[in-house]
Formats: structure tokens, C-alpha cells, sequence
């Protein structure tokens, strides 16, 4: 569970640190769709931050840091942080990642100083319920409108992604439209949109929908299927390359099998019956491919396919 929590990390954050898809995210979650930053004026930042606790030095992560620059220097610093579950000490974190940058400044006597902006991209299916502001989670605390006059209030940021509403999503101009499309689409969900950034979004949608890759698992299939990451390539083709391969993987396994029962059992027609079985196999891989790829129900699947629940099941017996 770990391993498997730490790989959809790892997709998270190689997929929002493209320069194109950080610029679009910040420019439409904060901006409301206006182009404030260029990709060409994010610079990657520090990700960690070294802070002192119990007697030892001790180091906090953020997921994402960018830079944004002007006249080669640092006109401000976008903190990201990726979130598949609600935390309720949230805050308290943000207070560790604000305050490390700011030390920071401070420690290295940067003179012309900037301001830092921290957010966080949440793509769990149960609602943010977490508080927002020291008062949110302080709430059960008598604290007296005297003593809240001196306390410093820090406010989070969250935009929970599976959620956007369509005007929202309507902004985005890179392949996080893509993401969220499908995040709030599901199984009715098809476009035309190219796709830039191809094994990582397929990485992304599979990570967002439960399933994990192994490392160069997808550059794999993309090498298999002669599809290269500068190609014109729209979602729906990505999609129909995938069903593709299951089609091919079908008819290999089905006559491999085939063959062993004629082997087997001494029957003449081995290779007949492999083919059928070959058949049988690609309209499974075909059906459950669609199932995984688009999260659709099984009859959603076959029907896509141009097939019936019928035909599948009875392939599915055969096999």
C-alpha cells in the first residue's frame, strides 16, 4: 500500500511540473484563466526545507516548487502540494513550507526579497472537509476575540479537483484539461484534444483511477505501438491504440493455448481451436481494456465496442 501510494506520488508530481501544465494551473486556479505566467519564466525550485526541531535539524517536502521569474530575477515562488486524502493538519504543514522559504530569504540575505504562494491540488473522491483557517481548526478552542486580534491567520488554499465546475475546466489549455475532464466525465467522457505530454498522462489517468505502472512500463507500449511522445495523437486514438494492444495480446495467448490443448489431448484441429480461442481472449482484453482505460461499467464497455454483455460472457466462459 505504501509502494503503491509513493509510485502515485511520484506520477502526481512529474505530471504537474511540466512547465506548460504548472504555467496553466496556476494561471487558471488562481487567475481565473488570465495569462499571468509564461511556462518560459518558471524556473524549478528547492522542494525541501530544513528547519530545526527536537535539538536536530530536521527537513520538510513540498511536492512542486516554481520559481517565476522576471528580468532574470525571482519575482515569486508557487509552493504545490498534491493531495489524495483530507488532512486536518494541513495547515500546519503549509505553516512548515511558508515559513522554511521565507527562512530561507532570511538565512541567505537575499536582497531583493519575493513572496510565496502556496496551494494544494487535491484529487480525492470524498469531500475536503478540513479547515481552511487557524479559526476552522481552532474552532473547539475558547480563544477570545482579544487574543484572535494577535494571533496570525494563514488560509489554505484547496481546489479539489475531481470537482471542478465545467467553467473551470472549460480554461485550462494543456493536457490537465484532459485529466480533469475525465475525472468529472467518467465513462461518457471522449475528446478530440491532442495530447502533449502522452506516457505521462496515461500514467496520470491509470494513477487517478486506482491502478499503478512499473517504470517504463508505458514508454513500453508506446515503443510497441510506434507512438512517440511528439506525434499528433488525440485522446480518443491514444484510447483506441490501447484497445489495439489488447486485441493483438488476445490472438498471441489464445492460439499459444490452443496449441497446448491440441498438444495435450491429441486433437488434430489445436490450431482451430486456438483461434477461436484467440478471438474469444481479444473481445475480454478489448471489453475489460475499455472497462479500465475509461472507468466505464460493463455494459458501457460493450457497447462501445459494438458488442453485447452476452457475447462477452459467453467469451469470457470459453477462456
Amino acid at each position: 500500500m505504501a509502494k503503491s501510494k509513493e509510485k502515485k506520488d511520484i506520477v502526481e508530481k512529474e505530471f504537474v511540473a511540466f512547465p506548460d501544465i504548472a504555467a496553466d494551473v496556476i494561471n487558471v486556479l488562481l487567475y481565473k484563466g488570465k495569462a499571468v505566467v509564461n511556462k518560459r519564466n518558471l524556473q524549478a525550485g528547492p522542494t525541501e526545507f530544513i528547519y530545526q526541531g527536537d535539538g536536530k535539524l530536521r527537513n520538510e517536502y513540498e511536492d512542486l516548487c516554481k520559481y517565476e521569474l522576471a528580468d532574470g530575477r525571482i519575482k515569486l515562488m508557487y509552493l504545490i502540494a498534491n493531495q489524495s486524502r483530507t488532512d486536518g493538519k494541513m495547515l500546519l504543514r503549509k505553516a512548515g513550507y511558508i515559513g522554511g522559504a521565507y527562512r530561507e530569504q532570511c538565512e541567505k540575505k537575499i536582497q531583493s526579497l519575493y513572496p510565496v504562494i502556496e496551494f494544494v491540488l487535491y484529487w480525492g473522491k470524498s469531500r475536503w472537509k478540513a479547515g481552511h483557517t487557524f479559526r476552522q481548526l481552532f474552532r473547539r478552542k475558547k480563544i477570545s476575540e482579544e487574543v484572535w486580534e494577535y494571533i496570525d491567520d494563514l488560509k489554505l488554499h484547496i481546489f479539489e479537483m475531481r470537482y471542478l465546475p465545467e467553467e473551470i475546466r472549460s480554461l485550462f489549455q494543456s493536457d490537465m484539461r484532459i485529466v480533469v475532464d475525465f475525472l468529472a466525465e467518467g465513462d461518457s467522457y471522449c475528446s478530440d484534444r491532442k495530447v502533449v505530454h502522452k506516457a505521462a498522462l496515461i500514467r496520470m489517468i491509470k494513477a487517478l483511477s486506482g491502478e499503478t505502472t512499473e517504470v517504463g512500463e508505458v514508454e513500453k507500449w508506446m515503443e510497441e505501438q510506434e507512438i512517440r511522445e511528439e506525434d499528433d495523437v488525440k485522446v480518443c486514438e491514444l484510447f483506441d491504440q490501447y484497445v489495439r494492444q489488447g486485441r493483438a495480446e488476445g490472438e498471441k495467448i489464445g492460439e499459444e493455448r490452443g496449441r497446448k490443448i491440441g498438444e495435450e489431448y491429441g486433437i488434430k484441429k489445436g490450431e482451430k481451436r486456438g483461434k477461436k480461442i484467440g478471438e474469444a481472449r481479444r473481445l475480454v482484453l478489448d471489453v475489460e481494456n475499455a472497462m479500465n482505460f475509461f472507468r466505464v461499467t460493463l455494459e458501457k464497455a460493450c457497447e462501445g465496442l459494438g458488442t453485447t454483455l452476452e457475447k462477452y460472457e459467453e467469451a469470457k466462459r470459453s477462456i
